[in-house]
């Protein structure tokens, strides 16, 4: 079963017929008491099971590690431990298809995750920089319009007005965007019948994947300042302040480097 997008507009849709090969993204936030357990059970259990029973779909399974960010970097629902990110040449069928379900985690973290094109659908500023002209910190954002705000008047607004004053503004250097799958894409997998993560615990109804890029946090937080110069959405609430949105419910993030922690459709390498 291939995914495809058809359409055009403002969004950079792909044409009518031409497949879109397709990027799962999966932060997630943990209880650090249990690192050393959570560590094993991705590199021993987990990435092994996905590998072997995806990889005739999945391009690529890379995994990043996030920055260890200051307080008021984790203030916009930031989550501590692995971004996964897969690259799909296909979605495979969903359900136990002759393999057994996964082995459960030594505890159920929480998790933002989203299904995307694997190339950005808006690209704001930065893309003729050289790799090395610059160093790299990604501000990783999963983000989502607040409830009861129409989807066209957000859309019409981040890509007319807030795109266009990120790419004046200079910082950040480098700014894109993807607008998420929305027709609905089963993550692969199963886990057994008693033993599924808390409904609670996984939020997939998350609207964009936007990146920011700085050079270190004190760039961040000038510009996080600047926030203030910036005109906020028509909806945006009384003495709410950049980026407007609310923490774990309307934006998920994390900052991340270049270079992925683990490559895992590559890395043969044993937890031990």
């Amino acid at each position: 079963m291939s995914i495809k997008r058809s359409g055009s507009g403002v969004h950079g849709a792909v044409r009518e017929g031409v497949e879109t090969v397709l990027k799962s993204v999966v932060m997630h936030d943990i209880d650090m008491d249990g690192i050393a357990a959570m560590e094993r059970w991705y590199w021993a259990r987990h990435a092994p099971e996905i590998n072997r029973r995806f990889g005739p779909w999945l391009v690529r399974h890379d995994s990043y590690h996030p920055v260890d960010a200051p307080a008021d970097a984790r203030a916009h629902g930031w989550h501590n431990w692995r971004v996964t990110e897969g690259t799909w040449r296909e979605m495979p069928q969903a359900g136990p298809r002759g393999h057994l379900a996964f082995t459960v985690p030594p505890q159920w973290p929480r998790v933002a995750t989203a299904f995307f094109p694997a190339q950005p659908t808006d690209d704001f500023c930065g893309g003729g920089l050289q790799p090395g002209e610059r160093q790299v910190l990604r501000w990783y954002c999963l983000t989502r319009w607040p409830e009861g705000v129409p989807e066209a008047d957000a859309e019409r607004w981040f890509l007319e007005v807030h795109a266009r004053e990120l790419a004046a503004l200079g910082s950040p250097f480098r700014a894109f965007s993807t607008r998420a799958q929305r027709e609905p894409v089963p993550l692969p997998g199963e886990w057994p019948a008693s033993a599924h993560p808390p409904r609670a615990s996984v939020r997939h109804d998350w609207q964009r994947l936007t990146e920011l890029w700085f050079e270190s946090f004190a760039e961040w937080r000038a510009f996080m300042a600047a926030g203030a110069t910036l005109a906020p959405p028509p909806w945006a609430r009384k003495g709410d302040a950049y980026p407007w949105l609310k923490p774990g419910l309307e934006i998920a993030s994390s900052f991340l480097l270049e270079r992925p922690s683990d490559e895992f459709a590559r890395d043969a390498r044993g937890y031990l």
